[in-house]
């Protein structure tokens, strides 16, 4: 049995992730530590009275948080950031903070606590200019935003940590997750719950650029399953090792657009707007590395997920109010 600290536990992927390993006969205890600063207290609710259910409310870049939070613990799941590309090109002091120097606190508090091993969230940012697709884990090109740089060098570091304090890390690298509890509120919403609010909404989203630029979209399950599986593993192999956490399937806002209209039975038609800054054009991965180190298996389509996903914003339109 083990007990596990989760960092971020409050947000969409992490309050997931929560659900499934409270549902764990391997797990003890779950803690979370969150400020609540992108995260949601509603989100945590339904674990409330969880016998295994613990919340500390604290932010990463305290390093006695980080501390006191490690007590007890047998692994970490690292799942704390400020995301989105554009906020951190409007203030890269912050998100280098949080990213960074949080994300040092977490190992350093970690390999202090003689916790051994730290699954933590990467991200397909990391990949920058690189026009190579696919998108397998050895290459990667020039980061495009300040967002890129800081979830590489967490890359960087738990390679270091792995090979100083002896410890084993698991970097997962996020293709643009999707699902239930990611908010489409605020100026750093991801295009997914945008575009399904306004459908619900009747109002046409805006598309930013042409529709042309294609994602990997990912259902939020798989990459749950994909976190449970580094947490758990046993294969010597698959630690200290970074994995392509996607579908594997390409998609263009159009096409994505088109995917929505047909599960709301809209007859919308998108606006269009200027692309993003350090947006990259294509971005579609190579999951083979996970599928055989980890046995990750994505199970849940891009079309299926948002069948899911759109029941789920349907039922709880005031969710985030």
């Amino acid at each position: 049995m083990s007990s596990i600290l989760l960092t971020g536990g409050a947000g969409f992927i992490g309050s997931n992730l929560c659900k499934a390993l409270l549902a764990d006969e391997r797990v003890n205890r779950v803690r979370i530590l969150d400020n609540f600063c992108t995260g949601y207290r509603q989100n945590l609710a339904p674990f409330a009275g969880h016998s295994k259910f613990e919340l500390l409310e604290g932010d990463i870049t305290d390093y006695q948080v980080c501390e006191n939070a490690m007590k007890g613990m047998d692994l970490v799941s690292h799942q704390a950031a400020l995301g989105s590309v554009p906020r951190s090109i409007a203030d890269p002091v912050t998100s280098n903070a949080t990213n960074i120097s949080g994300t040092v606190n977490i190992y350093t508090a970690a390999q202090q606590a003689g916790i051994k091993r730290i699954v933590y969230a990467a991200s397909s940012s990391t990949y920058g200019d690189s026009e190579s697709l696919p998108k397998i884990e050895s290459v990667i090109g020039r980061p495009l935003s300040p967002y890129a740089v800081t979830k590489y060098v967490m890359e960087l570091y738990a390679d270091v940590y792995a090979r100083t304090y002896d410890m084993e890390f698991v970097g997962l690298r996020y293709f643009n997750v999707f699902g239930p509890k990611q908010s489409p509120q605020g100026a750093y919403a991801a295009v997914i719950p945008l575009f399904m609010d306004a459908v619900l909404n009747h109002e046409a989203p805006t598309i930013n650029g042409d529709g042309s630029f294609s994602r990997d979209f990912t259902y939020v399950d798989n990459v749950v399953d994909a976190n449970i599986k580094a947490l758990f593993t046993e294969n010597s192999d698959a630690v200290n090792q970074v994995y392509n956490i996607a579908f594997g399937e390409s998609t263009t806002l159009l096409q994505l657009f088109q995917y929505i209209r047909e599960v709301a039975g809209s007859d919308l038609e998108p606006a269009f707007g200027p692309f993003r800054k350090g947006d990259i054009p294509h971005s579609l991965a190579n999951v083979d590395k996970a599928k055989s180190l980890l046995g990750y298996t994505p199970g849940i389509s891009v079309k299926e997920g948002l069948k899911r996903a759109f029941e789920w914003y349907k039922e709880n339109r005031t969710y985030f109010e």
